[in-house]
This record gives C-alpha cells, structure tokens and sequence, in this order.
C-alpha cells in the first residue's frame, strides 16, 4: 500500500512538473513573439517618421534623418537576406557572422545620429555631416555587397539546376521518344536473333523406324492343359 502511494506521488509530481515546464516554454514564447512585435512595430514607426522628416525639413534635420533611413534600410535587407540564405546555404554563415560585425558599427552609427538629431547646435552638427555621411557610406557600401553577392550566389545555383533539370528533361523526353521504333526495329532483331540461332542448332538424326509386320502372321498354336505333351521320339 504504502508502495503504490510513492508511486502515485511520484506520478502527479511528474505531471505538476511537467505542466509547469510546459506552461513556461509557452509563456516564454508568447512572451518572445510579443516582444517581436512590438520590436517591429516601433521600427515601422521609427522608419515612418524618418522618412516624414526626411521629406518635411531641410538642411541638418532632414540630412540626419536622410542619413539613418538610407543605413537602417540597406542593413534590414542585407540582414534578411543573409538569414534567409544561411537556411538553404551553409557557407553564408560566415558571411553572416561578417554582418553581425558589421551591424554593430551601424548601431553605433545609428545611436550617434539620433542623438545628434536632439542637438541644439545645429552648427556644429553640420560640421560633422561630412563625416557622418563617409562612414555612412562605407557601412552601407559594405552591406550591399554582402547581399548582392548573397542573391548572386542563390541566382547562379538556381540558374545551374535549371541547366540540370533541362538536361534531364531532354533525356527522358528522348528516352520516352524511342517508343516509335520499337514496334519495327525490335521484331526485326528478334526475327534475326531467332534465325541465327536456329542455323546453329544441330539437326537431330531421324529415329529408325522399325519394319512392319507381317501382314498374315502364323497362327500360335494352342496349347491345352488337357493335351499331351509330345514325346521327343515322335518328333522325329
């Protein structure tokens, strides 16, 4: 008795523990899925009023904001490019962990232009543009090319297995063609492989058939029980 309450506390131990593993992972993943969403949904607007203040001002300002939507742009689609990629390639993982480098220099950069969005001294601020502007530049340059080379790459294995496949079809289109020539051509070859071997094969010599019989054959004598066997003298 006191076996089988161990092991029913053992049991619904198990399930409690069990249910409470199982009510965190999914806590935790709605929790994950909400924060993505939220992460998405103040970079939809950040990237809106950028491009408003982009448009709306002029000079410092709208230089700023021109600056941080080129960059923010050109390293979402490198980013989801890459990942995207490294999922079907295994050798664009290096190329993604180069962006994970390069990414950190664009948050930077990102962080400083906000920043200097709120400065006062719009002077001073544009002194800095030019500077801004070149490293702008060369982490932007730097994405792009990871990407475009990334999308060359998926182009010209696609364009080689399209090569391959077309090369496939038109063997089999070719194989399931041979069809026509089957009806005449195989006869033909059976026809001859049957000839040359019946030419081969030795002919079997005629059994002798035995002479017929007489036509009156001589009538056996009988012979009964009740008859006498002759004797050797009266043979004679």
């Amino acid at each position: 008795m006191e076996a089988a309450l161990i092991i029913f506390a053992l049991m619904l131990l198990t399930f409690v523990g069990l249910g409470a593993y199982l009510t965190v992972k999914a806590v935790g993943a709605a929790k994950r899925g909400v924060e993505r969403t939220v992460a998405q949904a103040r970079r939809s607007v950040e990237d809106t009023t950028l491009r408003a203040k982009s448009f709306g001002q002029v000079g410092v300002a709208g230089a700023l904001a021109q600056l941080r939507l080129d960059l923010r742009t050109s390293m979402r689609a490198t980013q989801q490019a890459l990942a995207e990629g490294a999922r079907e390639d295994a050798s664009l993982r290096e190329s993604l962990a180069l962006f994970e480098r390069l990414s950190a220099h664009g948050h930077e950069l990102d962080g400083e232009l906000k920043r200097l969005e709120q400065e006062p001294d719009r002077q001073r601020t544009g002194e800095l543009l030019p500077d801004l502007r070149e490293r702008a530049a060369k982490i932007i340059q730097a994405a792009d090319s990871l990407r475009w080379a990334a999308r060359d790459r998926a182009r010209r294995f696609a364009e080689d297995e399209i090569s391959l496949l077309s090369e496939q079809i038109e063997m089999e289109s070719g194989a399931l063609r041979d069809w026509s020539r089957e009806p005449v051509d195989d006869l033909a070859a059976a026809a001859a492989e049957w000839d040359a071997a019946q030419d081969a094969a030795p002919v079997p010599k005629p059994t002798p058939t035995p002479p017929p019989a007489a036509l009156n054959p001589p009538t056996p004598t009988m012979q009964y029980p009740w008859q006498k066997t002759p004797r050797p003298e009266s043979a004679g």
